[in-house]
């Protein structure tokens, strides 16, 4: 059976792999309908598709519709698609703690999509999304207690915006670097920090998101609140930082992980290798594994404190699991499922 496919945000970077993905993976689509503002409307794409503005009298007779257009979009919008007939999936935030709305890794809890109450599936963040997968395998073998996670993450996580202005830094920063040594307060104020929260250039900032009153980011609260709820571990104990670096794609997180057994490293890379969407790599970059559909991991050893804690290093292409994949996975679970049809039908 084909189904009608709606792409919300159709013409950003995760819409444009979204599209792309439902292509390469032949998502069985019998139309794909890309949705942006009424300014992109008329516009053709790169693969032959019109981009239609997203209007109440145009949400009719879809299956499944994927968003990629951010929150407030998605408050506003993905309530209508899901009223029309559609299941939604949903790439933003708006969404992902709501108790009636399933927050899908498709290789880690694909079993919670049996219970769409909202008719809205929601997409993890994406840092969250790449550490799920491993953490999954090894709290099957050993029972996950505590999490401290320290993110690295690409400029692209703040979209084309971010890479475009760390792009633009690197000239600004390379025009004297004797200079960068020995006086980079000054260099640091040749260049301007509107996207990410100081310059980003030859520099690592440790803030990403916006202040939650605690001492913590949004982005970094993200880490905590929904591993709990993919997991199904609510007592999880998560301490999370979130750094952003001058990387463009692919987020790397350091995972410092703590069990209910003592640790055997062979049966961790056991359990880690059986798990899908899962690969080992000794040591692991975002440089080599943009552009690639499985998480990496790596530096994979136990804990020189503790018997019962693993330490690991986790890289992923945050466009493709960090968002567009698992979004069009989602589908095609829904897909596989019987799911799609049943609304419009009902």
């Amino acid at each position: 059976m084909s189904h009608r496919v709606a792409i919300v945000g159709a013409t950003g970077a995760v819409g444009t792999e979204m599209r792309r993905l439902l292509r390469d993976r032949s998502y069985p689509a019998a139309e794909v309908v890309p949705f942006a503002s009424a300014r992109s409307a008329g516009r053709t794409l790169d693969d032959g598709l019109v981009v239609q503005e997203l209007r109440e009298d145009a949400l009719q007779g879809f299956d499944v519709a994927i968003f990629s257009a951010g929150g407030g979009i998605s408050r506003e919008w993905a309530p209508l698609f899901a009223q029309a007939g559609a299941i939604v999936v949903d790439n933003s935030s708006a969404w992902r703690m709501d108790p009636e709305v399933p927050l899908v890794v498709s290789e880690v809890n694909p079993g919670d999509l049996d219970h769409i109450g909202k008719g809205i599936v929601a997409n993890p963040n994406c840092t969250t999304m790449q550490i799920m997968p491993p953490l999954k395998a090894l709290h099957d073998a050993f029972g996950l207690t505590d999490m401290v996670a320290t993110s690295f993450q690409a400029a692209g996580g703040a979209g084309q915006k971010g890479m475009d202005e760390l792009a633009e830094q690197v000239p600004a920063m390379m025009a004297d670097t004797g200079r960068l040594a020995t006086d980079g307060a000054s260099m640091a104020g040749r260049v301007e920090a509107r996207v990410h929260a100081k310059p980003l250039a030859f520099n690592v900032v440790p803030w990403l998101g916006s202040d939650t009153g605690n001492g913590y980011t949004d982005e970094e609260m993200k880490l905590q609140n929904e591993s709990r709820k993919i997991l199904g571990i609510p007592e999880l104990r998560v301490t999370p930082t979130c750094v952003r670096v001058p990387v463009f794609v692919g987020h790397s997180v350091a995972v410092r992980a703590t069990f209910e057994q003592e640790i055997d490293v062979d049966r961790a890379l056991d359990a880690l290798r059986a798990m899908e969407g899962v690969e080992l790599d000794d040591v692991p970059t975002p440089l080599e594994w943009a552009g690639r559909d499985p998480v990496a991991v790596g530096r994979v050893r136990k804990d020189l404190a503790d018997p019962r804690t693993l330490n690991l290093f986790v890289v992923g292409d945050n466009l493709l699991k960090g968002a567009a994949l698992n979004t069009v996975q989602i589908a095609e679970l829904l897909h596989e499922r019987g799911l799609l049809g049943r609304r419009a039908a009902a």
